[in-house]
């Protein structure tokens, strides 16, 4: 086994200098991080607490990696389901999960995040809303230092599973469902955020549908935010047949602000939130059970964890209308 003088020595550094990197001391120069860090790399280091609770199989945690301030009050929903989905499937496999904020992780290269999980004997992570810019979790995830996990982004190797609905498939459903209900021909498309995955996935079942069904369609991005859209519905939606949104809170940005303007237009959307049945106006979505992607994501990260390779799942959705007797309790 590699010890830490054996890394200060391939680094060119004192043996104090790796243990203040390993510890996240400061006022250690970047230049100085980086040899410290190829060198426990390239020499492949283990520190002796970690390598401790690797013999003692200790090391099975699973690192829940979720980013709350990516959501507002109207869809904390979402999080709390992805959240008590996840832990009742660790509690029932006997797994210890550790809850993770974007936010701790704040500024850390993967390194630093690598060397933070393995002190904290974590064996496996679970990443909610991976995106294209999100360049740390991706080098985390080809670095396969660890089973992973991720919800709703195309990623895949064999040490990381995919779990999430067919966003396509769905997005191409409920616009479907909507478009022809109404014989609507002119489409307004508020589209989420340009770096999601989920994003991209969604948009090209919209451009199948629209290239199947011969329709026009204006694209606007809206962000998955409320008030974008109602923006952008009451810039553009008056000369559209229809307003499809890529999520349920744009959808309710984008319906609210048609009742100002007066006019009717069918409006659709995208997740299945509660706070859909409150609107007003009935409006067809596409429901995803969150608390059962989640709970799958820990089975899935389990199964890697004892060995197996990475794999696509795909998880069920429906297309549905939300009323309000049946959310109310």
């Amino acid at each position: 086994m590699v010890s830490i003088k054996e890394v200060a020595k391939h680094a060119g550094v004192a043996i104090s200098t790796v243990s203040k990197v390993l510890n996240g001391y400061p006022n250690i120069s970047e230049e100085t991080k980086k040899k410290v860090q190829d060198a426990i790399k390239e020499l492949n280091y283990i520190p002796n607490s970690i390598a401790s609770a690797l013999s003692s199989k200790q090391f099975g945690r699973v690192a829940v990696i979720l980013d709350p301030k990516k959501q507002t009050q109207a869809i904390d929903q979402i999080f709390m389901q992805y959240l008590l989905g996840a832990l009742d499937k660790a509690k029932e496999l006997n797994l210890e999960a550790l809850t993770v904020f974007t936010s701790m992780l704040a500024g850390m290269s993967a390194e630093e995040i690598t060397r933070y999980f393995l002190s904290q004997s974590v064996a496996g992570v679970i990443i909610y809303g991976l995106s294209r810019e999100d360049k740390v979790f991706q080098k985390l995830i080809d670095d396969r230092q660890f089973s992973c996990v991720v919800i709703d982004a195309p990623v895949i190797n064999e040490r990381t599973t995919c779990v999430g609905i067919d966003h396509e498939q769905a997005q191409y459903d409920v616009a479907k469902k909507t478009i022809l209900g109404d014989n609507c021909k002119r489409v307004l498309y508020i589209a989420g955020k340009k770096d999601g995955y989920v994003t991209k996935q969604r948009l090209n079942g919209m451009k199948r549908l629209a290239q199947e069904l011969s329709l026009s369609m204006l694209v606007r991005p809206g962000n998955f935010s409320e008030l974008a859209a109602r923006n952008i519905t009451l810039k553009y939606a008056k000369n559209k047949d229809v307003v499809v949104c890529a999520s349920d809170l744009m959808a309710i940005g984008a319906m609210n602000a048609l009742i100002d303007m007066d006019i009717f237009r069918p409006v659709c959307g995208f997740d299945g939130i509660t706070l859909m049945g409150y609107v007003g106006k009935q409006m067809n979505t596409v429901k995803q059970d969150f608390y059962s992607i989640s709970s799958r994501a820990v089975e899935e990260v389990k199964r890697l964890m004892d060995g197996e390779a990475g794999r696509q799942v795909v998880m069920p959705h429906s297309i549905v209308k939300m009323y309000y007797k049946d959310i109310i309790r």
